[in-house]
């Protein structure tokens, strides 16, 4: 069998995006009975327990367009970064990674509610520099050389920023649902969580778009 690993990175690019897509579609829907008052508290955290599980997929495809677009971009010769770069790119993303499914592991901890802080103080670097960067070249016309390369990159940026807002969101959960177990269903907080649900919801839907913006740049190379 002869695979051309170009063939096998865009196969790999693919997987991640619709895990990506379709991971951030189920946690929109199961977080409806999360919101739900009129069911039992232990039913509302299985139902936080299934979006976590749902999420972590999504989460993974994520971080891992990142090195999959920059191992492709260099193959195009989009970008001027060399092996030495690419390789240091999927070192990084292995570790970040690690810990991204360890706060996962540890999700109900506090230590999980570490991990996950950590995990987000990542996107804080990640975020300016790719942002950066991208209308950087599309102002300039370089060190990315095709537009459409840098435009992509530009607004998976952008997916990052609101990404990290929503995680904010599902970290709330588990904090607020360890106060409801100790302190009982105040209205207090169960308001809280009715406003991050509502903001998250508004977000979700730009989320989409700007995903489907992300995979049409980079399926169809319009300029």
């Amino acid at each position: 069998m002869d695979i051309n690993p170009e063939d096998a990175l865009r196969w790999a690019h693919i997987i991640a995006m619709v895990y990506w897509l379709g991971g951030e579609w189920g946690v929109f829907q199961t977080s409806y009975n999360i919101m739900n008052t009129r069911l039992p508290l232990d039913e509302r955290r299985r139902h936080m327990e299934t979006a976590y599980r749902i999420d972590i997929l999504a989460r993974s495809g994520i971080i891992l367009l990142l090195p999959l677009g920059l191992h492709m971009g260099y193959n195009l010769g989009t970008h001027p970064w060399g092996v030495d770069f690419i390789v240091t790119v999927w070192i990084a993303t292995a570790a970040w990674l690690g810990l991204c499914w360890s706060a996962f592991i540890f999700r109900d901890t506090d230590r999980g509610i570490k991990l996950t802080i950590w995990d987000e103080r990542i996107r804080y670097v990640l975020i300016p520099a790719l942002l950066g960067v991208a209308g950087y070249s599309l102002i300039t016309g370089g060190p990315l050389t095709a537009k459409w390369y840098a435009a992509k990159m530009f607004v998976y940026g952008l997916m990052l920023v609101i990404g990290l807002a929503l995680r904010f969101i599902m970290r709330h959960w588990v904090t607020i649902f360890r106060e409801i177990a100790v302190r009982g269903n105040l209205p207090e907080l169960e308001d809280r969580l009715t406003r991050e649900f509502a903001m998250g919801r508004r977000l979700a839907y730009v989320y989409w778009i700007g995903i489907g913006t992300t995979a049409f740049l980079g399926a169809t190379k319009p300029f």
